[in-house]
């Protein structure tokens, strides 16, 4: 314990530095008990506002009064021992202690009315203004529900004094009032100051933030809701003082279907559970968990693990029923003490609310999801519906029927079939089923079912066991008498091999190969015989369309999945088809073994690629078949694409969706109308992109298909539309697709889009938001990354947090990178660039031992593998930091700093990438000119700034804006310091007119202002 005060003044000084919690309030207590043995009446109440502030921050608003009883006792007794600060600090926390009287029940109204009574009496006494006063009653009236109207006008009709709170604040209760009212435009119009950051304190524009998030629902605003909710919940996250705070953000992810989201945050604020130092912010807690929960009811969750209070295991049901109990008590003591029924009445209409959105709010960041159970009840009434979900197609109950249908859908390529064939798999894997022969022979049956199998298993891309169970559909497709559907499906599991070797490419495929040039020539042969003897049928009167011959007439086509089929009527017969659908195996495989070899892949596989595609492209014109013929140019469009040829690959895709169109399949439109935006993103032509991808998912949303992939066309067009400019769209639509991937299980993915994300909101101005998209990656498991991109999450993770000034943090995760990085055996030079960085960030928190340390890292780094312009950019930030440290005493220091700089730009080669010597050496001169001016050393500093200037104007063009700051600074010293006013007008003059000539006007405006500064001494 200090034992003088002097010492009690230092820890005092030192615990303030403490965030607010339990071990700064601990260590207040401590200190009041040190200055209560010191006799100093003076020192006592610094250390009693110190406490008092330690409880109302952590959320311990019940012993606030108390303390401050004492003060107003020592204050009666020895105003002479309050500094101007604390006479002032006395009047201000008469609403602090209405606030907390309010918290607790137990309190009597008629205590809480006579304490504003006495603050009336003391602020009269003094001198000063009633409007502070009235603002607390209409506190009161809020609380209480009784003459909320009254009290608002008295309140607002007077003119703030230096006792009112501040603007900020004052703003969130008007607009509160408002909300209230039923009038979410006109509150968010009254928010607008604070929601902008026009307004600001210590808790805002935060706090505003959260209770902002149901009116912006309300009306519509759901990208600042999900803006305000990832900024707004990361500051309140885990502080005791902001319990109801995060009850609103646990209501707002129940709300928007983001239930998982909920959990997360919960999770991390179990404490909440328990504090009982602020009793009404407590109840503001349970009942946003009460929503979270009651949703999770809703959806059939009710024996999920959730996190609550520690110390035992927790499902919803379990949890709900112990927070409910809570909730309600506390509502009823509240409405017992103030003789209304207010507060449980609003607890019960915050419990009645459904989701406010339609469908899942995407929030970009990363979180867990919650679907609804097979056993969900229905949605409340008022939910907002499903929109924009695609009906269920009508499934016939007669098995017949609905295998006939799945047939039919198949023979057209409509992916809706696969809900009909997982109907039939279902019907036919039934222990009571009995085969019916009116629907063909059961081994047919065994045959397309274990084709659909391998169908999907071509989608999840497990290509040898895909491969395996299409070979037994070809097996049974033999056995029932269709060899061309047996070679169909052969000819598909050659080419999963050859889809393997894409991703593998020492893989051996010449026996698949071989496998495939048999099945061509066994289909070419079939198809000879066939269309011989269809001939002969159909002068007999057979129709064409019903066709069936060796080929069989149901089942999928395509190479390694579902592609083009004959339309009946519109199209080939089924048997050409099959034939087709073999030549397009062979396509595809051409296709797959050119990607192999990419980027720079033989004349050989160009030559069979473009042999397969001719061959396929003529085949599907002569025998009518359209969206064969559109596969072809699909392919062609994806190679030229690969290779640069965005012209060409343009006109295949352009004529592929034409033959989409004639063969009336615009299920088949969604894959090539991506390509085509995504060429003509590459092709910097982003603006014709946007409706392309909309009319995309416009048709995937149409004609649903479970193999399809959404998020990567929502992250194209989240793409699309930042590089035409339209950073608004880009943010949502990069947000939904982080979301969609989610879901699809495409992490790593996800965690692109969020880089990408989280680079544009930082662009964007919104630093805040991006560190929670970046956290929201590194906190989830990130262990199948790759590595390199999680390095860049890391990096740019740190760089934002330096940006929001949690400089501490940002050290950490800076450290944390520059081990991870140092154990890279190439790019080397990434460990220097994080080491100075993390040094920075160091000092910048104050941390200098470990700053030092750090920085010889960073120095040794770049030693083994040269990064100049961040290692010098390093030595100057800590010769600056030195100075504004130290002052006058740094400056040895500093410019020891500075001169290591000049020394790494003087080592560094000429034809260095990323390194511009005029701006590193000029910079290195500004900082010295700086240094000498901060220790008083004019004309040293004045001679640096020169140099910096010379060294910035042989930059040309680009040294411009550098080289009026320095001018700027260099006149300061010259007029201010120096007294030479004409020298520093003239040089100011002459750097005005260059900056004007150059195109510059806001520096030339800076230096205009600054010559009228010194005009004016």
């Amino acid at each position: 314990m200090p034992d003088t005060p002097e010492a009690v003044l230092e820890a005092l000084r030192e615990n303030n530095d403490r965030p607010f919690g339990r071990p700064r309030t601990v260590r207040a207590e401590e200190l009041v008990e040190a200055a209560e043995q010191l006799a100093d009446t003076g020192l006592l109440v610094t250390a009693l506002f110190e406490l008092m502030s330690a409880y109302t921050y952590a959320g311990e608003d019940r012993k606030s009064p108390v303390v401050f009883a004492r003060i107003a006792q020592l204050w009666d007794s020895r105003p002479e021992d309050f500094s101007a600060w604390e006479e002032h600090q006395f009047y201000w926390r008469y609403k602090w202690v209405t606030t907390a009287l309010l918290q607790v029940p137990e309190v009597p109204l008629a205590a809480v009315e006579r304490w504003t009574g006495e603050m009336r009496d003391r602020y009269r006494k003094a001198g000063h203004g009633m409007q502070p006063v009235y603002a607390m009653r209409h506190r009161i009236a809020e609380h209480t529900g009784a003459g909320t109207d009254l009290a608002y006008d008295l309140w607002v009709t007077r003119q703030r004094t230096d006792l009112s709170d501040c603007e900020a604040c004052e703003t969130r209760y008007q607009a509160l009032h408002h909300v209230a009212a039923g009038d979410d435009l006109r509150a968010l119009e009254i928010w607008e100051p604070v929601l902008t950051g026009q307004q600001t304190c210590m808790e805002e524009p935060y706090a505003s933030m959260a209770y902002a998030l149901l009116p912006l629902l309300r009306t519509g605003r759901l990208d600042a809701a999900r803006s305000y909710h990832l900024s707004g919940y990361r500051f309140a996250r885990g502080k005791g003082d902001m319990a109801a705070v995060v009850g609103r953000h646990l209501e707002f992810c129940a709300l928007t279907r983001n239930e998982g989201r909920g959990l997360e945050v919960l999770a991390e604020n179990r404490g909440m559970f328990e504090g009982a130092g602020a009793p009404l912010d407590r109840l503001g807690f349970l009942i946003g968990v009460e929503v979270l929960l009651g949703r999770l009811a809703v959806l059939g969750h009710e024996e999920l693990a959730v996190p609550g209070p520690p110390g035992r295991h927790w499902t919803v049901d379990a949890l709900l029923a112990r927070v409910r109990a809570d909730a309600s008590a506390l509502a009823a003591a509240f409405d017992a003490r103030n003789g209304t029924p207010a507060v449980g009445e609003r607890r019960l209409a915050r419990l009645r609310v459904g989701p406010l959105v339609a469908e899942p709010l995407p929030l970009g960041i990363r979180a867990r999801a919650v679907e609804a159970a097979p056993s969900a009840a229905f949605e409340p009434a008022g939910t907002a519906p499903d929109a924009g979900a695609a009906a269920d197609p009508e499934i016939p109950a007669d098995f017949a029927e609905l295998l006939t249908r799945a047939r039919e859908l198949s023979e057209i390529g409509r992916p809706d079939a696969d809900t009909f064939w997982e109907r039939v798999r279902a019907h036919h894997d039934a222990a009571h089923y009995t085969h019916d022969e009116r629907v063909g022979p059961d081994v047919l049956l065994r045959a397309e079912l274990a084709e659909q199998r391998a169908f999907d298993g071509f989608d999840r891309e497990e290509w040898e066991q895909a491969r395996r169970v299409m070979l037994e559909a070809a097996g049974l497709f033999e056995q029932a008498g269709l060899p061309g559907r047996a070679s169909a499906a052969r000819a598909r599991a050659a080419t999963a091999l050859f889809a393997a070797n894409e991703l593998d490419p020492a893989m051996d495929c010449s026996g698949a190969r071989a496998e495939l040039e048999a099945e061509v020539r066994l289909a070419e042969k079939l198809w000879e015989a066939d269309e011989g003897a269809s001939a002969g049928r159909e002068s007999a009167g057979a129709a064409a369309d019903q066709h069936v011959g060796a080929w069989g007439g149901t089942g999928n086509g395509g190479a390694t999945g579902r592609a083009a089929e004959g339309s009946p009527g519109a199209g080939p017969r089924i048997g050409a088809d099959r034939y087709l659908a073999v030549l397009q195996c062979a396509a595809m495989a051409t296709r797959h073994a050119l990607l192999a070899e990419l980027p720079e892949p033989s004349e050989a596989a160009r030559a069979d690629f473009d042999a397969s595609i001719d061959r396929l492209r003529r085949e599907a014109e002569r025998l009518g078949s359209p969206a064969r013929g559109s596969a072809a140019r699909q392919y062609a469009a994806d190679v030229a694409a690969r290779g640069g040829r965005f012209e060409e690959a343009g006109e295949e895709l352009a004529a592929a969706l034409a033959l989409i169109e004639t063969a009336r399949q615009p299920w088949r439109s969604p894959r090539p109308l991506a390509l085509l935006a995504q060429i003509k993103v590459q092709s910097g032509q982003a603006a014709e992109a946007v409706p392309l991808i909309h009319q995309a998912l416009a048709a995937a949303a149409r004609w649903p298909d479970a193999s399809l992939s959404l998020g990567p066309f929502h992250a194209l067009l989240g793409h699309a539309c930042a590089h035409s400019g339209d950073h608004p769209a880009a943010i949502r639509y990069l947000a939904q697709a982080a979301d969609r991937l989610d879901r699809e299980g495409s992490d790593e993915h996800a965690a692109q889009v969020r880089l990408e994300l989280a680079d544009l909101l930082a662009r964007e101005g919104r630093q805040a938001d991006s560190v929670a998209v970046l956290e929201s990656v590194v906190l989830g498991e990130t262990g199948g990354f790759e590595p390199r991109l999680l390095a860049q999450v890391r990096l740019n993770l740190a760089r934002g947090l330096a940006a929001l000034g949690e400089q501490r943090a940002a050290a950490e995760e800076f450290l944390g990178l520059a081990d991870a990085v140092a154990e890279w055996t190439d790019e080397q030079f990434t460990h220097t660039l994080v080491a100075c960085e993390a040094a920075v960030a160091l000092a910048k928190a104050g941390l200098w031992e470990a700053a030092r340390t750090a920085y010889a890292r960073a120095v040794a780094c770049h030693a083994k593998a040269p990064r100049p312009a961040p290692t010098a950019a390093m030595m100057r930030e800590f010769a600056r930091l030195t100075m504004a440290e130290r002052e006058a005493e740094g400056l040895e220091s500093a410019l020891t700093h500075l001169a290591e700089a000049d020394e790494v730009c003087a080592q560094v080669p000429v034809d260095v990438e990323d390194f511009v010597l005029w701006y590193e050496t000029g910079a290195n001169h500004y900082q010295r000119g700086r240094a000498y001016a901060s220790a008083q050393a004019f004309p040293d500093g004045l001679a640096a700034m020169e140099r910096a200037i010379a060294a910035y104007e042989s930059g040309g063009h680009a040294g411009e804006e550098p080289r009026a700051e320095a001018v700027r600074i260099a006149a300061l010293i010259e007029g201010n310091a120096l007294g030479a006013v004409d020298a520093a007008t003239a040089r100011l003059d002459a750097a005005i007119a260059r900056c004007a000539s150059a195109g510059f006007p806001a520096a030339a405006a800076t230096l205009a202002s600054v010559r009228s500064g010194i005009a004016e001494r």
